[in-house]
């Protein structure tokens, strides 16, 4: 009664399909396992990737006691408890695997309780997360613990996994005479989107509803078993901020093919359209600033354009802007002279504004000498008053903005160079 993918859980290192170069032959977690000489460690991987498995099978090489628990389920309370039963069965002579499935999920404190066990050796603890450990896990326990990381499995390895239920007559589906072409097993592989045992889930519910179809899984009973596939997304997890990086740099690295590509994906997976909308202006001032002004006002306008039209529609709009971004010219010289100018506001502190760019509303300002020798820049020959100084006294001209040769930047540069050189030479003949 159990489900298939319980079912045909690996009974050794040699039946796990995928994770090809953390157990490869000779590899060191290979080696710990096969000897039994075990350390506490912390799986980290997606979904459906062999985490339960792996610690299955540590347990079963180490000749030790499998405990599970999940974070999602599990107090302090029963921690406590299942900590201590794992000394009473330490001190008559076996070792406690303690599973600790999405351990992320406890706090500190809960967190806290595993470390003197894991000291003294009384358990061999394995942590299984599907977040970045460095984020979700406390620095203590993470010092005990060495990470292993589990990736996605391929369809290909996933393929071998379904052939081996179709094939096993003691725990798959090999008694039934299940028939299914390749082609249509190879959907199945890509459909469980890295996920093993959701693909052996697949080709059970397959095969019930080939039952009644003489044992043949053909299209259409297939087509309805995928009809409401998803593909694996976090809207929160790591996953969600590996995405948005790889929107972001691809569009940095004007590459609009991956750029929509990544978008794609994020809206695939339920991301909120509003804060691509966001991020997608960003990229506009931070990574292509002046070079294309036009930029900005193209991704506030896709922005009120999704607004108004929703998903699907407003989907092309995000879309189009992408590809804009991404194929423009890019600058970061903007971004890169406001954060010196920010830089310097905290180095220079609370410098006076000189007096003679001051404002003289009143006969008394301009008695203290506000506004003196201010010279009016549209009265001055060429339109700039070069000899002029913009800043503080203590800090001198200081130069944040530098444009880049690419785009309408280049037009900038070449005015700002000449006014740049010109107020150099004239700040000189007045030494």
């Amino acid at each position: 009664m159990r489900p298939l993918a319980e079912r045909m859980r690996p009974r050794g290192i040699d039946d796990m399909v995928g994770q090809g170069r953390l157990l490869a032959p000779g590899s060191a977690l290979r080696r710990a396992i096969e000897s039994g000489r075990l350390h506490s460690m912390v799986l980290w991987g997606p979904p459906g990737c062999g985490k339960t498995t792996l610690a299955l099978l540590l347990a079963h090489y180490a000749d030790a006691e499998f405990v599970a628990i999940s974070a999602v389920l599990s107090g302090l309370p029963q921690v406590r408890d299942v900590l201590a039963q794992a000394q009473a069965r330490f001190e008559g002579g076996r070792r406690t695997v303690l599973f600790v499935d999405e351990v992320h999920r406890f706090n500190k404190t809960q967190q806290d309780a595993f470390l003197p066990h894991i000291e003294r050796g009384t358990i061999l603890f394995v942590g299984a997360t599907t977040e970045n450990p460095s984020f979700e896990l406390n620095s203590a326990l993470l010092s005990r613990c060495r990470v292993h990381v589990l990736e996605a499995v391929s369809p290909e390895d996933i393929e071998q996994a379904l052939r081996r239920a179709l094939d096993d007559r003691e725990r798959g589906l090999g008694d039934r005479g299940i028939a299914i072409a390749p082609v249509l097993l190879r959907q199945i592989a890509i459909a469980a989107d890295g996920d093993v045992r959701r693909a052996l889930t697949l080709l059970e519910i397959a095969a019930d509803l080939a039952a009644g179809e003489g044992g043949v899984v053909g299209e259409h009973t297939l087509h309805q078993v995928l009809a409401d596939r998803t593909r694996r997304f976090d809207k929160g997890g790591d996953a969600f901020y590996d995405q948005i990086s790889a929107l972001h740099k691809s569009v940095r690295s004007s590459n609009p093919d991956a750029a929509l590509y990544w978008l794609a994906r994020m809206l695939d997976g339920g991301a909120d359209p509003a804060y691509l909308a966001r991020r997608l202006t960003r990229m506009a001032v931070e990574d292509i600033g002046l070079a294309d002004p036009r930029a900005l006002q193209m991704a506030i306008e896709a922005w009120q354009a999704h607004d108004r039209l929703g998903s699907p529609e407003g989907d092309l709009a995000l879309a189009q802007l992408t590809l804009y971004l991404a194929s423009t010219a890019k600058s970061n010289a903007g971004y890169v002279a406001w954060k010196r100018a920010r830089a310097d506001v905290e180095a220079y502190g609370t410098q006076p504004v000189p007096l003679h760019i001051r404002n003289a509303p009143t006969g008394l300002m301009k008695s203290l000498g506000y506004g003196k020798a201010y010279q009016y820049d549209h009265d001055v020959e060429g339109g700039v008053a070069l000899g002029q100084t913009g800043f503080p006294d203590a800090m001198g001209e200081q130069v944040y903005y530098e444009p880049t040769t690419r785009g309408m930047e280049a037009r900038l540069k070449e005015k700002l160079d000449a006014l740049r050189e010109a107020r150099a030479k004239a700040r000189g003949e007045g030494t």
